[in-house]
């Protein structure tokens, strides 16, 4: 064969070759698994979880109060974006609550996503199915679960909230024993969290907790006269995006009704978390619910309802934090103190001994 005709019968099987592998089927994409531990194993991309969860249709949540946090507009802001109805059982549960009601719900009821206090997921493991968001690395270690159980979506401070117009600032927890302060809890601390890490925050002394100080603080309080119910109260002891909602409401006017104070001796941190049901109806809407709760949008959304978003830290270094919603965030100096589990159970059992006698 004449080197001109080995050229062409190259050439020729060059372009059979290339017809061939044109006209070959391309490649399936991967199963979805609506169960999985991350977006890239469960659904490749984004827009094919989005796919399965409106396929799904609906999102179930229980413990999520429109009015917490600015939850309203993020659960909004999430329907609208996705077209998946959300329904909201017992928007006032407590923590421990929401894991009742998903014992006795009907499957299709039962929640998809729980909001907790670290205390009861971390009781509750068994119930959750691990989720990592493509956000994970900005959520800070000491508020998540390593295997994506559960992890902080927000937090604040507990605070000191006071009418200016009836009491001087207070500076911490020992000036709530001087005369004229009315102060309440938002709730039993025996059963509510807000008011348990109320107590705990009166309790710390050099960044140590203990709760027979808090005890002790709180029976002071009571055997003086001046612990109160909260709609009687000029003083409320809680978290710094309630007290800091309720000032917002009177900014404006000449003579606000209500400030707050984060004490710089006592900053007691906690965040709530969330966890995807091991039981969720809507696995692949639960998992776009987390995914979406920890973007930037959600997590800004969560500043302007007075919270601080876990991933408030990475956002400030993107340049993406919301810093107009951050200006009005309650100030706060000293190092924050996060309650171990530990100390934490260590608290409840010795409140659940003493509360009630103590504050007859």
């Amino acid at each position: 064969m004449t080197s001109r005709a080995v050229v062409a019968a190259a050439l020729l099987a060059t372009a059979v070759a290339g017809c061939s592998s044109a006209t070959t089927e391309p490649k399936k994409p991967t199963p979805v698994n609506p169960t999985a531990a991350g977006l890239a194993a469960g659904f490749g991309t984004m827009d094919r979880l989005v796919e399965a969860a409106r396929r799904e249709g609906a999102l179930n949540l229980v413990g999520v109060p429109r009015d917490w946090v600015n939850f309203g507009a993020v659960i909004d802001r999430f329907a609208g974006e996705y077209g998946i109805r959300v329904n909201v059982a017992e928007p006032g549960a407590s923590s421990q609550r929401e894991i009742d009601f998903a014992r006795k719900a009907p499957p299709q009821q039962a929640p998809d996503v729980f909001d907790l206090s670290v205390e009861v997921a971390a009781a509750n493991t068994q119930r959750f199915a691990p989720y990592k968001v493509t956000t994970w690395q900005d959520i800070p270690d000491q508020v998540k679960d390593p295997t994506g159980l559960w992890y902080a979506g927000y937090g604040g401070y507990m605070s000191i909230g006071y009418d200016p117009r009836k009491v001087p600032a207070p500076k911490g927890f020992a000036d709530l024993l001087k005369p004229g302060y009315s102060v309440a809890l938002p709730g039993d601390p025996l059963s509510t969290a807000s008011a348990f890490n109320g107590v705990m925050a009166a309790s710390l002394r050099s960044g140590r907790p203990e709760a027979r100080r808090g005890l002790e603080f709180f029976t002071k309080l009571r055997g003086s006269g001046r612990y109160s119910a909260p709609s009687k109260a000029n003083t409320l002891v809680d978290w710094d995006y309630v007290n800091a909602a309720k000032a917002a409401e009177t900014a404006s006017d000449d003579k606000p009704s209500w400030k707050v104070v984060v004490p710089s001796d006592a900053v007691l941190a906690s965040y709530y978390v969330q966890a995807v049901s091991k039981k969720a109806p809507h696995p692949a809407a639960a998992r776009l619910w987390q995914e979406f709760l920890f973007s930037d949008e959600a997590q800004n959304l969560f500043l302007k309802g007075f919270a601080r978003p876990a991933r408030m830290e990475a956002l400030e270094m993107k340049g993406t934090l919301d810093t107009q919603a951050a200006s009005h965030l309650p100030r706060a100096s000293g190092t924050p103190v996060f309650l171990t589990i530990a100390q934490a159970d260590e608290a409840k059992s010795f409140l659940k001994a003493n509360w009630a006698a103590s504050m007859k």
